[in-house]
């Protein structure tokens, strides 16, 4: 697969581009990251010892050499605030963002799917503007109105599920469970919304094409010809819509995670910046545009998949 191997190669310069321009960028916000470890009643001299032992008294360029010198060696560095090590730190909330992320989009499918089929398949129906309008208020209510919402009705008024915290799943998988839930339905339901007008969309575009009514034409019922031979045409933009949306999560759940106090990538990430923590900062965001990378990589073959002429060409 030529295209397809363009496109892997084509990871390590994106990942590389990535790391120097949000390390030029830390490098410029205001702000220095010995204060807000030392505090501002910090001897200068002290401020000195820290800042020659965590490097930053080198140039610019010296400092990202040696980041990215010990990043080829599976080292992030350590946090600047506690000092762990950053991989560890990735190695234990990147799991939890994937999560809430994956099952958020599950909601998003399994509600914008079969929404998105019954409006384009009744277009002047009672089904299409009731989809409609649902869509229309699920992408005009914040994520995170919505998620406090719910944690007053499903949490305080009828106690049935926790307003916060996070289990793991290994530890208890039903608690995780329990403590996702909400995040995911007061993400999922916006992004169902976007989705499901999506889907109706191409949907109705599809149907309007020739060998759709010739399917028509020889007799077969609405919903054979719908799902035998429509919907997986019209799956192509629908697809992309979803690589976008997936990449969007992973990166972009700060407010859902924090809203529902979440051990998150994202939560992790903007702590980072508040603390000054550049470390952190630059290996979450890279982790972040390493996930945005493999999306796209699964969206491609999902291409491939879904229309053998696309398989053709990538091979």
């Amino acid at each position: 697969m030529p295209k397809l191997l363009k496109r892997i190669l084509l990871v390590l310069p994106t990942l590389l581009l990535v790391s120097i321009v949000i390390f030029s960028l830390l490098a410029i916000l205001p702000g220095d990251p010995v204060s807000a470890i030392l505090g501002q009643e910090a001897t200068p001299e002290a401020a000195l010892a820290l800042r020659a032992q965590l490097g930053l008294d080198d140039p610019l360029y010296v400092q990202y050499g040696h980041w990215l010198w010990a990043a080829l060696h599976g080292d992030l560095g350590r946090s600047f605030v506690d000092r762990t090590p950053v991989v560890d730190a990735l190695l234990q909330r990147l799991p939890v963002t994937i999560e809430l992320a994956l099952g958020s989009f599950i909601i998003a499918v399994l509600i914008a799917v079969p929404a998105g089929i019954l409006a384009a398949v009744r277009p002047r129906g009672i089904a299409n503007y009731f989809c409609s309008l649902l869509a229309l208020c699920g992408m005009s209510v914040p994520p995170f109105w919505l998620g406090m919402m719910f944690i007053v009705l499903f949490a305080v008024k009828l106690e049935w599920l926790p307003a916060s915290g996070y289990v793991p799943f290994t530890d208890d998988w039903r608690g995780n469970l329990l403590a996702m839930l909400l995040p995911m339905l007061a993400t999922g339901l916006r992004e169902s919304a976007i989705l499901m007008r999506m889907v109706r969309s191409s949907l109705l575009e599809v149907l309007n094409e020739d060998y759709i009514r010739t399917a028509f034409s020889k007799g077969l019922s609405d919903w054979r010809v719908v799902i035998g031979h429509a919907l997986r045409n019209a799956m192509i933009p629908v697809v992309t819509a979803s690589g976008l949306m997936v990449s969007g999560m992973l990166g972009g759940l700060v407010i859902t995670e924090t809203i529902f106090s979440i051990p998150g990538m994202g939560k992790m990430i903007v702590d980072a910046i508040f603390q000054r923590d550049y470390v952190m900062v630059q290996a979450g965001v890279l982790a972040a545009a390493l996930m945005v990378v493999i999306v796209n990589l699964a969206v491609d073959l999902l291409y491939g998949v879904i229309d053998p002429r696309i398989a053709r060409e990538q091979a």
